[in-house]
């Protein structure tokens, strides 16, 4: 049985403040409300979690069903075999008459060096100046010199590391030719040597064949062929 001592001490206990507590450190019971109904328990928020978990799972298949049908299209790759037409090929040849865009290329002389009679032609589709000339000679040195030397006789630096020499520009077959056969040879390479018409535009395989004429003037040229104005300058130089 409790003595009268005992309770007093134990209402003393209960009266007096825990230490943290006091007056000075109690919180509002407003405020742990505020605080209680800010929070939401982790058993409410398993649910949302899974919910978007599974929504995310959904959206990736839906997204890669719809990238798989891109890259199973219904079409055949280049060199691809087919069973649809007679030949086996899937890629078809172009039908006769067929003209790339930009291609029509109307002017068979200016593009084939060629007449209707398809024979070279002699003349120049195009007037030759000085622009011309030295626009061949830059064209020249790039494609040309390598090979046939800056001279044209042949004695590139290709030729003296050991590779085939190409006839000089200056042997008279090659002097007499017409300039249409010329251009020909750039556009559709001869014997040895690739063509050039990927890496060389019409206007400017005719300016190399405008160099080449005076290439060959120029190393078979007497006297009389120089301009009077100009003959004084090389007596000059002698």
């Amino acid at each position: 049985m409790p003595t009268e001592t005992g309770d007093r001490s134990r209402e003393s206990e209960v009266g007096r403040p825990r230490p943290g507590v006091g007056a000075g450190h109690a919180r509002p019971a407003a405020h742990l409300d505020r605080a209680k109904v800010g929070r939401t328990p982790s058993s409410a928020r398993d649910p949302l979690v899974a919910l978007f978990a599974l929504a995310a799972v959904l959206l990736a298949l839906a997204s890669s069903a719809c990238r798989q049908d891109m890259h199973d299209q219904p079409k055949y790759i280049p060199l691809r075999p087919s069973d649809f037409f007679a030949d086996g090929r899937s890629e078809r040849p172009l039908a006769e008459g067929t003209v790339a865009r930009g291609h029509l290329n109307g002017d068979a002389e200016y593009y084939t060096g060629k007449g209707p009679d398809g024979q070279p032609v002699e003349a120049f589709p195009f007037p030759v100046t000085k622009d011309i000339i030295e626009r061949g000679g830059q064209r020249f040195d790039i494609y040309c010199a390598p090979c046939h030397g800056r001279l044209g006789d042949g004695g590139g630096m290709i030729v003296r590391r050991g590779f085939r020499r190409p006839p000089s520009y200056h042997i008279d077959r090659l002097r007499n030719a017409p300039s249409g056969y010329l251009y020909g040879v750039i556009s559709s390479g001869f014997g040895a040597m690739q063509d050039y018409a990927a890496q060389i535009e019409p206007r400017d395989r005719w300016a190399i064949v405008a160099y080449v004429r005076a290439l060959q003037l120029s190393q078979n040229a007497s006297i009389g062929d120089v301009p009077p104005e100009a003959r004084e300058q090389l007596e000059a130089r002698k």
